[in-house]
């Protein structure tokens, strides 16, 4: 039981790296490549050598990951990220070149609009992007370079991409064209947002902050109207110097009206900012899952 509990979370993971790598092959193939749109990073310098030569997209993705992968050891856990990111980029590989040997799909792709070709490639890629990231790994290439910023220097993922994929997308406008190009930095930029979504959620949650003259009456109208907690922080007044307590809580995006009204039946004067979270984890919420 022991033996189980401990290796069925690394098989999910591996199973949901598989799947990552696979979709990321599939929006490549049928989307990208089809419509000469660089997807950025190795795959998109492999994708402007394929242009010219005969040479196999997905082998030299693999080739161009080995420098790569020697920074990510260093970088972004040792022997963890490294099994993790190998397995990937190898799933990723492999399955770029099989594709159009399967003649399960179009070989010139689905469709010739290169708007629909950008569209649905960002979305299919970030997906896949997503579910390789919640599995603790990286695709290689530019991820890793986007991860390690992201580590760092706390820079989001939507712009890291952005940064260390430009010199891909400049090469690109002058092997396929500017047009290509251009659509291939709105490839890069909703790719991005899409694979923050799986990673951390759409943002639903939302976080409430009240300073209030009657604090107490307020929290237990939420506590007892909305079954939500709420905590009592120690705050003071920066131009009165007063001390009051400010009063924190997380709720649902279709929650913020309910509590509106309640601050407007309580407290009228009241003061309320209201954040955006991407996750919350706990009673009330999704459980704590390691």
């Amino acid at each position: 039981m022991n033996s189980f509990n401990k290796f069925w979370p690394l098989f999910l993971d591996y199973a949901l790296i598989s799947i990552g790598a696979i979709i990321q092959a599939i929006g490549l193939r049928l989307f990208l490549v089809p419509a000469n749109l660089a997807s950025g990073g190795v795959s998109g310098i492999s994708q402007l050598i394929n242009h010219y030569t005969d040479w196999p997209i997905g082998l030299m993705v693999l080739i161009g990951n080995i420098p790569l992968f020697v920074l990510g050891w260093r970088f972004l856990g040792g022997s963890r990220f490294a099994l993790r990111t190998a397995f990937a980029v190898i799933v990723y590989s492999l399955f770029v070149d099989l594709i159009p040997r399967l003649n399960i799909f179009p070989t010139q792709g689905i469709t010739d609009d290169i708007f629909l070709n950008s569209l649905y490639g960002a979305v299919i890629s970030g997906v896949g992007y997503g579910l390789v990231y919640r599995a603790r790994g990286t695709s290689g290439g530019s991820d890793v370079l986007a991860r390690i910023l992201n580590h760092y220097r706390s820079v989001p993922m939507t712009q890291s991409y952005l940064m260390v994929d430009s010199a891909v997308i400049l090469a690109a406008g002058f092997v396929f064209g500017w047009k290509q190009a251009l659509y291939a930095i709105i490839t890069l930029y909703v790719s991005g947002l899409v694979s923050e979504t799986v990673l951390e959620g759409p943002g639903t949650i939302r976080t409430a902050l009240i300073v209030t003259n009657h604090p107490d009456a307020v929290a237990q109208r939420v506590l007892t109207d909305m079954e939500r907690g709420m905590t009592i922080l120690q705050g003071k007044g920066a131009y009165t110097g007063a001390e009051r307590p400010v009063l924190y809580c997380v709720i649902s995006r279709s929650e913020v009206s309910q509590l509106k009204a309640i601050l407007q039946e309580v407290d009228p004067k009241a003061f309320m900012v209201i954040g955006q979270a991407h996750e919350a984890v706990g009673e009330g919420f999704k459980p704590l899952v390691k």
